[in-house]
């Protein structure tokens, strides 16, 4: 086969009032057609810099030097109109964000025989048809009257198959996917990848697959590209990548992801640390500050990317001086890269449940909205039953997890919680109090120290303006704590989420993305609560972040004996973190129980569809399982 694009020494430097920016330095490889290449690494590793400097879509102020050859043609040097006539035709491009994807003011259907009569020359009838078999192609339901439809009026779902419709419209000999799917169910985005390999078998064209999911990975890659700083620090099959692992950050990326075929709940690897910014970076590993094996040598130069053993016999390249220490375990000296790290022990959550208290009770919980219709004169015509007869309890030290797709009714039964929303004809029980009985403000305050939430995104939860001290003690203040007491409580519950105490007088923008979700689970304790609730508190973080927060929570369950509800997509988090867990499914709990069973044993069709789209960083298991797929009508 013959390479459908080859990029040779790729840097791409931006200017800054901190001084240049060296966001790609020296990215190297080869494609061929019908082969998928998979870039994998951290947030600001360079993945998408690459991918954006390969469209021509970087920004002008963007410096870019190297050589990207696509199908014979060198791309660097074109001018945007010579681009354009590329991009769309012979290359496409499926973006993380698939509303901005789209002109929110012209139909589906212009967008895409816009596609086509650009690039292909066909009459506005041709166009239609083939939009027409494209929207059935990627599973569109009613495609005609769907072409006539905006993007808002699509779900986040169905607007990634238009995005992937779009792509495939000019059989394009490349298509590159940027987090394609990073913000949908994992339902949808079994669906979804399914469709990028129907996309590239019904195209034949090369993959350029961009994602920070190493069980995405597994499934669609042939070879595996793994960045740090801006670089490519080990590129291998993906087999070899994932069973003869050479490089320390590979090997950290690898244990720091929850498996949800894994029944031992052992503490995961967090690479400690952060990534190094890109300027005026050193001659030195760029790795070595947060690498457990590093030695003196590593800081004397920048390793290069070079061959290490290979166990496949195909080329295996690592940038690392001690990659040939290291064996197809892991392991080096006969011990793991990571230092493994013991679970904290705590008498309470080995006490059986039924002896420890209920910390949260929700009995017969019921949530409607009416259905309105009319543009002056509104009237109701209808309900929608967002939460139906749920009931469930939390015991203490025990964490809980709700799962299930967008719209099943998760956070609705949050927030029906957090807001102390009276039953008619049931109940919420916090710590012994009824919602229903709460008349008094100052009862009602006592039930809000027993309960705290922690958010999704760490940076919208918490006040630019106020500097760490004031956004932990907040809540102290609230409940009549004094100035002096709150400020020592605050000091305290930083050295208890892993936070610097010096760093007390910092604003959350000083703060990296783990460490702000840090911040936010120090002031949910701050009150001593006796359950906290956990709105998707991982989702927005990296991988090797993500682990550090999941062992954080797991370290403070079992010291604090404090509750979780927590609500997750991602199975795999709740598989590792969570003793109970819920299915929901149209507002309704369809299966509930302990969490090894549930996983182990599903009952439900809905349980077993949602369990066999979980992606598995294992290239031989997830290749080899059976998908069920979901069909509500045989409810």
């Amino acid at each position: 086969m013959s390479n459908i694009l080859s990029v040779r020494d790729l840097k791409v430097s931006f200017a800054s009032e901190a001084g240049r920016v060296d966001a790609v330095r020296g990215v190297s490889f080869d494609l061929e057609e019908g082969k998928t290449l998979g870039i994998v690494g951290e947030s600001g590793s360079g993945k998408s810099v690459t991918s954006l400097a390969i469209m021509g879509l970087l920004d002008e102020n963007a410096k870019v030097t190297g050589s990207i050859v696509y199908d014979g043609h060198e791309l660097l040097g074109k001018t945007d109109k010579q681009m354009s006539v590329i991009r769309g035709n012979g290359l496409a491009m499926i973006f993380q964000d698939p509303l901005t994807s789209l002109t929110p003011v012209y139909t589906i259907g212009d967008q895409l025989i816009e596609a086509l009569t650009i690039h292909r020359g066909m009459s506005r009838k041709q166009a239609w048809d083939r939009a027409i078999e494209l929207l059935t192609l990627v599973g569109i339901p009613q495609p005609e009257k769907r072409m006539k439809g905006f993007p808002h009026e699509f779900s986040g779902g169905m607007r990634q198959r238009v995005v992937i419709a779009i792509a495939m419209a000019n059989n394009p000999k490349l298509i590159i996917a940027d987090e394609p799917t990073t913000a949908l169910d994992v339902t949808i985005q079994a669906q979804i990848l399914d469709l990028i390999e129907t996309a590239q078998k019904e195209t034949g064209a090369a993959t350029l697959m961009i994602t920070h999911d190493m069980g995405v990975v597994a499934r669609m890659a042939d070879d595996v590209l793994v960045m740090y700083a801006g670089r490519p620090v080990e590129h291998a099959p993906v087999r070899e990548l994932f069973h003869a692992t050479r490089m320390p950050y590979s090997i950290g990326l690898l244990g720091a992801i929850p498996r949800v075929d894994k029944k031992e709940k052992e503490p995961l690897t967090p690479i400690k640390g952060n990534p190094p910014l890109l300027i005026n970076l050193p001659d030195a590993c760029p790795f070595a500050d947060r690498c457990p094996i590093a030695i003196s040598a590593c800081r004397d130069g920048e390793p290069p990317l070079a061959e290490v053993p290979s166990a496949s016999g195909e080329p295996h390249l690592a940038a690392c001086i001690r990659s040939h220490e290291i064996d197809d375990n892991g392991l080096i000296d006969g011990q793991p890269v990571y230092p493994v790290r013991e679970s904290v022990a705590s008498a309470l959550t080995s006490t059986p449940r039924e002896q420890r208290a209920v910390t949260l009770e929700v009995r017969n919980m019921n949530k409607t909205f009416p259905l309105m219709k009319g543009a002056f004169f509104k009237r109701k015509v209808g309900e929608v039953h967002a939460v139906k007869s749920v009931s469930f309890d939390v015991r203490e030290a025990e964490t809980m997890a709700i799962v299930g797709e967008s719209g099943s009714g998760k956070t609705t039964t949050l927030l029906q919680i957090m807001d102390l929303v009276k039953q008619n004809d049931g109940d919420i029980v916090i710590n012994g109090t009824s919602v229903n009985d709460i008349r008094k403000y100052s009862t009602e305050r006592q039930v809000r120290r027993d309960i705290q939430i922690v958010f999704q995104d760490p940076m919208g939860a918490l006040d630019p303006r106020m500097t760490v001290a004031d956004v932990i003690a907040e809540p102290l203040k609230a409940i009549g704590i004094t100035r002096e007491q709150a400020h020592n409580r605050v000091k305290e519950l930083m050295d208890l989420v892993g936070l610097n105490p010096a760093h007390i007088d910092r604003f959350p923008g000083a703060f990296s993305g783990g460490q702000r979700q840090r911040i936010g689970i120090a002031r949910a304790l701050s009150t001593r609560p006796k359950i906290i609730v956990l709105d998707e508190p991982v989702s927005a973080l990296d991988v090797s972040i993500q682990a550090g927060v999941i062992n954080l929570l797991d370290d403070l369950k079992a010291k604090l004996g404090v509750s979780y509800l927590f609500v997750a997509h991602d199975l795999s988090v709740v598989r590792h973190i969570a003793d109970r867990v819920a299915v929901m499914y149209l507002g309704e709990f369809v299966e509930h129980g302990d969490v090894d069973d549930i996983f182990e044993n599903p009952r439900h069709p809905y349980t077993k569809a949602l369990l066999s789209a979980i992606p598995i960083p294992d290239p031989d298991i997830e290749r080899t399982r059976e998908r069920i797929v979901f069909d509500p009508t045989a409810r």
